[in-house]
């Protein structure tokens, strides 16, 4: 069974996105690297969701790169006794609990797409305990 969703491919078939190339590569590789991960739409973008609970969403805006926001979900959580070790040293921390991915181009998607993979399948079991 595939992970893919029909919402999120009539998304990405209408998307106007200068990096669309860069969204749909980092789709499909996110997609590939955990088979609990699923897609919709949230937030006006594609979200990837474990557990049923959204966890890393792209934000598509500004149009001249690709970014993706590491979060806990819809709900406010308390902060409180979360920790969350990037080893990778791609997040941007904006909050305790929340951080910001930024690749500007199809080279830099490529180079770190593998990190970025295993960043995103430890936040996803991190934040769903």
């Amino acid at each position: 069974m595939s992970n893919r969703s029909e919402e999120v491919e009539r998304f990405m078939q209408e998307l106007e996105h200068a990096r669309k190339d860069e969204v749909e590569s980092l789709r499909t590789a996110i997609l590939a690297a955990h088979p609990g991960i699923a897609e919709r739409i949230k937030w006006n973008a594609p979200s990837f969701c474990f557990k049923d609970d959204d966890r890393v969403t792209f934000k598509l805006k500004p149009k001249d790169c690709v970014q993706l926001i590491f979060h806990r979900g819809a709900k406010v959580k308390a902060t409180q006794g979360f920790s969350f070790e990037d080893t990778s040293g791609l997040l941007q921390w904006a909050a305790p609990d929340r951080a910001i991915v930024t690749l500007r181009d199809l080279a830099e998607v490529k180079a770190k797409k593998k990190a970025l993979c295993q960043v995103v399948v430890q936040w996803m079991e991190a934040t769903s305990q």
